[in-house]
């Protein structure tokens, strides 16, 4: 399997922090060698690193470790290959262009008997993962369902795209990020937390590595992040776990959408 990592915030917020744990899991604390990848947004734009090393071995993760990149929106993944060879073009996370923004997605989990079901045109797979081939046929079903043109109303899409998740789940393990930049959906299959961290900010440990933050230091009062992740980072903050079927909705770091299988609560 893999892992997950994505960050909604509501002021350009860097993942430093979090993303230095979750690399260790990249071959030091955990089995995810395969490669990984991460993905900013600026405003309408994104920019994306990727490398098929181990993130723990890997120079550009490094960087990221090291260069505090502002952003809203950001989605990482670490890989444990099983569905296509250990490639570039097969590390998450994956970008497509809908509606005038760049949709990126990431997926921890495998699949099985998939490809009768995930019948594909518009949106092509450059890999050969089952991850990359749902990720084209989830937005091949939202243009059908709602037309070239952007819907004023973005959440009744991520409510479509959960119907979906639901049916994708049906074939194996869909745990899944997904955003158009702006909004941010977590969608569980069994393996995925978030945490939203706002005033009073407190100190935060690391699991996988000994570093520590104050977050008083880093922020304002007016700051609301929310961290979203395969398995808690951090040793002595409250994770809100995710039952299977869960799916949330975040803007800006806050809850805006939570739907399980047992209830729909608009926040």
């Amino acid at each position: 399997m893999c892992e997950l990592l994505a960050m909604s915030a509501n002021v350009p917020t860097d993942i430093v922090f979090s993303f230095t744990g979750l690399a260790q899991r990249g071959g030091v604390t955990g089995p995810h060698v395969d490669g990984w990848g991460i993905t900013f947004y600026e405003g309408k734009g994104s920019r994306t690193f990727k490398d098929a090393r181990p993130s723990s071995e890997s120079h550009i993760a490094e960087l990221i470790q090291s260069y505090p990149i502002k952003s809203e929106v950001v989605v990482s993944h670490i890989r444990q290959a099983n569905r296509g060879c250990v490639s570039l073009e097969n590390t998450h996370p994956f970008t497509r262009e809908l509606w005038g923004r760049y949709w990126t997605y990431a997926h921890n989990g495998q699949l099985s008997d998939y490809q009768e079901k995930f019948v594909v045109s518009k949106f092509q797979p450059v890999g050969d993962t089952d991850s990359e081939l749902a990720f084209c046929w989830l937005l091949e079903q939202v243009v059908k369902q709602f037309g070239e043109q952007e819907p004023d109303n973005i959440v009744e899409v991520y409510q479509f795209i959960a119907q979906l998740a639901d049916e994708v789940r049906a074939l194996g393990v869909f745990n899944m990020i997904l955003t158009d930049g702006d909004n941010l959906m977590s969608y569980c299959s069994n393996n995925l937390c978030y945490i939203t961290r706002k005033a009073p900010f407190g100190e935060a440990k690391l699991i996988d590595t000994d570093v520590v933050i104050d977050f008083k230091k880093e922020t304002t009062p007016e700051d609301i992040v929310t961290v979203i992740a395969t398995r808690p980072l951090t040793k002595n903050e409250s994770w809100h776990i995710l039952a299977a079927g869960d799916w949330k909705l975040f803007h800006k770091g806050e809850l805006i959408m939570s739907e399980s299988n047992e209830a729909k609560v608009p926040v």
